[in-house]
Formats: structure tokens, sequence, C-alpha cells
């Protein structure tokens, strides 16, 4: 039998050790593949996880261990070190399911995927600032006096919308767009605010500013004139009816005579104003002065937006409630027709007993 080589029997040697590991490695990498794969092939319920700040690798692969999401701590830190996220996994609470592969998981982890508790809010239609801090407060989502103070401390320039609303009693009025909100448990007044705020913003750029410009009005205008729409109108479908009133004041420089805007400039509600009322001296007061008061008297919904610049085309210029309890309004084309339709509305308001 021919005597192998030197050389040869090396390679034999070689060939021989390289069989047998070979084997061994794809069992390893088969077996290491399995690691980095779900703990189940089950998208059940999601667990709940909290990263603390100042958490080490070790820390967040012993707490992933320990809730069942992964299957090998080692794996997991020296996938976290190769892949290269080491050092950046942000702290906060993750829901993570055992159905999610590890990198998944720390996609979700390192993308800073937290979850928030978070309550819902209403801000209704028709309010003013005072009214808003206070229906807040109720909802336990402000303190009222941090939030008027804060209210206050919005600048001209922190929105483009607010560069006419210095001569208002609060910048703001008008522009905490009424709606309903989830807004994070811990928010605080001043990142409320900005929610309303860039909810007006949202709303008002993408429907209303191009028509804004057409009629050839300020924002700060169209804000107030649909804040009065909306205190004056009780029924949605006569908003349009009501601005065409007052767009017809306007364009004829007749006074606004809203009764809405005596009660702003009073500070209250009244059911029924009395002369003295109407005689009250603010600039907010539109049976004394003419044209627009200087701001917005509450939040203005779509709906009044709408109205204050799509008014119905009308000669009215006249409208008083009915007395029959229905919220809807007699409307008058002259000052004769105008008194007809309040002893309309005192009659009825008498039949019923009012």
């Amino acid at each position: 039998m021919e005597k192998l080589s030197g050389e040869n029997f090396f390679w034999r040697k070689i060939l021989i050790i390289f069989s047998l590991i070979l084997p061994l490695f794809f069992i390893f990498s088969f077996q290491l593949a399995g690691e980095t794969l779900p703990v189940t092939d089950i998208q059940g319920e999601k667990n709940l996880v909290e990263i603390t700040p100042g958490s080490s690798t070790v820390d967040i692969a012993n707490n992933l261990k320990d809730a069942g999401l992964i299957k090998n701590e080692l794996l997991f830190r020296l996938y976290t070190k190769v892949m290269g996220y080491d050092g950046r996994l942000q702290a906060g609470k993750y829901e993570i399911s055992s159905g999610m592969t590890i990198e998944e998981i720390l996609g979700k982890i390192v993308r800073g995927e937290v979850i928030t508790s978070t309550k819902r809010i209403t801000i209704p239609e028709g309010f003013h600032v005072k009214q808003i801090a206070r229906h807040l407060e109720l909802q336990e989502a402000v303190d009222k006096e941090e939030f008027l103070k804060k209210v206050e401390e919005v600048q001209l320039n922190d929105y483009w919308f607010l560069k006419d609303a210095n001569d208002s009693s609060y910048m703001v009025e008008g522009y905490l767009f009424p709606d309903t909100y989830n807004i994070e448990e811990e928010a605080s007044e001043e990142e409320i605010i900005k929610v309303l705020l860039n909810r007006f913003e949202k709303v008002f750029e993408d429907f209303y500013r191009g028509k804004t410009e057409e009629l050839e009005m300020t924002v700060h205008e169209i804000v107030t004139l649909a804040s009065i729409i909306e205190r004056e109108a009780r029924l949605k479908e006569e908003q349009s009816v009501i601005s065409s009133v007052f767009h017809n004041r306007l364009e004829t420089n007749m006074l606004l005579q809203s009764c809405a805007t005596v009660q702003y400039a009073l500070g209250e509600v009244k059911p029924v104003l009395t002369e003295r009322d109407l005689e009250t001296d603010s600039s907010y007061n539109t049976y004394m002065h003419a044209g627009l008061p200087p701001g917005p008297i509450a939040s203005p919904g779509k709906g009044a937006l709408e109205a204050a610049l799509y008014p119905e085309e009308t000669d009215y210029l006249y409208f008083v409630l009915k007395g029959d309890g229905s919220g809807e309004h007699f409307f008058g084309k002259s000052l004769s027709e105008h008194q007809d339709n309040r002893r309309k509305a005192r009659r009825e308001a008498e039949s019923l007993g009012n």
C-alpha cells in the first residue's frame, strides 16, 4: 500500500476536522437563529414592559426574559451589540408581544415607541376662555388659575393667526379650538393650550385660509364674526342666515347690535338685557360701537366659521328669537318688519306663559 505523503496526510486531517466541525456549525447556527425567533407563533396579548432611565442592556435583557418575551438573555445582548443598537435603547413603557422577534423588539425600543396614559377632554363650541378653563378643571385636566396664567403668556408671534389679536381681552380668545381631544395624562396647562391652538391652525389652514383672503378679511375678523354667530345662533341650520344679517349690516355701516357681545362685556349671560346693559361702556358693546368688536367673544366651531365665510344670500338686516321655545328666529328686511316680528315673538312667549 502506498504510503501517504506528509502533505496529503495534513490535508486529510483538515478534511476530517472540517467534516466534524461543519455539522456542529450548522447545528449551532440553526439553534442561534431559533433563539432570535419569537417565543411563540401566536400574536397574543401584549405585555407591558418598563425600561427605567439608566437601565443597562443586561437589565433590559433580564427584564424581557423574566417577562417571557425572549428566549436567551446572552443572545439578546450579543444581537444588540452586533447590530449597533447598544446605547440606543430608550427608557419608557412598551407593549411587547411574545410573538415578536428580537429584531422587532429592539426596533420598537430604539424608536422609542412608548405607550402613554391619556385622558379624553372636550371643549364645547361657544365657550370663552374663562369657561374653557373652568370646564377643563372640572374634567381634572388643568388648574383653572394656572391655565389662565399660561394663556396670558402666549405671544403674538407664537402663531401666525394671532398677529391681529393684540386688542383682544385674551389674545387666544376664539382660537382654543372646540373639539374632543385625547391628551397625555400628565400634560401641563401650557401643553394643553398648544394642543388647542395647533388644532385651530390645522383646521383653519386646511379649510378656511384661502376663502378668508378671497373675502379680503383678516383671520381675526373672520374668527370674531364666527364667534358672534356661534353665540347668537341656537340652531346650526340658522348660522349662515344669521351670518348674512351681520354681513349685510357691516356692508351698510349699521351697528351689529349683538346681545352676545354685550353679554361678553358684562361677563355674564342674561336672558334679557336691560336698557342700562345696552349702554355698557365697552369696546365689545356693538350697540354703541360700529363694526366688529376688538376680538372674538368665544371659540367658534367649524359650522360657525363656515357660516362666517359662506353666508346665505339674503336682504335680512334683523332677527329676533321666536317665543315658542324652538330656538328659531324671525328674520326681517326692514325695521317695521322687525318690530312686527318682535310683537309676534312676544305673543308666542305669552301664550306659553313665559
